[in-house]
């Protein structure tokens, strides 16, 4: 049986985890990242009670856990954004558009009842090394 080794990605430049969970697990050359919401890393704290300013906040979380992991945004497959409001699709897609400008990722994006913390926006990822 080939296994892969599994290595727990874990960074203070993103929030720490509110559950029994990692900010992502790296098995070979892949890094998959549990879902970031929108709270400051040094406080813990939600950046604001606007999409916009959460989406920027989330996908600064989520590159903070991809590069300590020696990877890069660039190198994202795939994510998963859940919306409090498809209402927000189209703010929440243009920010970001900013940070996957080059051959963007497979994406789903699905509108949810509720968010950890009654947020409005969460993203997770998965990365290739």
């Amino acid at each position: 049986m080939n296994t892969e080794t599994r290595r727990i990605v874990l960074t203070s430049h993103a929030p720490k985890p509110i559950g029994p969970y990692s900010q992502a697990i790296q098995v070979g050359q892949f890094i998959f990242c549990s879902g970031q919401i929108g709270l400051r890393p040094d406080t813990g704290v939600l950046v604001g009670a606007d999409v916009e300013s959460q989406t920027r906040q989330v996908l600064e979380n989520l590159k903070a856990v991809i590069e300590s992991a020696g990877c890069a945004l660039s190198r994202v497959v795939k994510t998963t954004i859940f919306l409090k409001s498809m209402n927000d699709f189209p703010k929440v897609n243009e920010i970001y558009a900013a940070y996957f400008k080059d051959s963007p990722p497979a994406r789903s994006t699905v509108e949810v009842s509720r968010l950890p913390k009654d947020v409005l926006v969460e993203i997770e990822a998965i990365a290739q090394i």
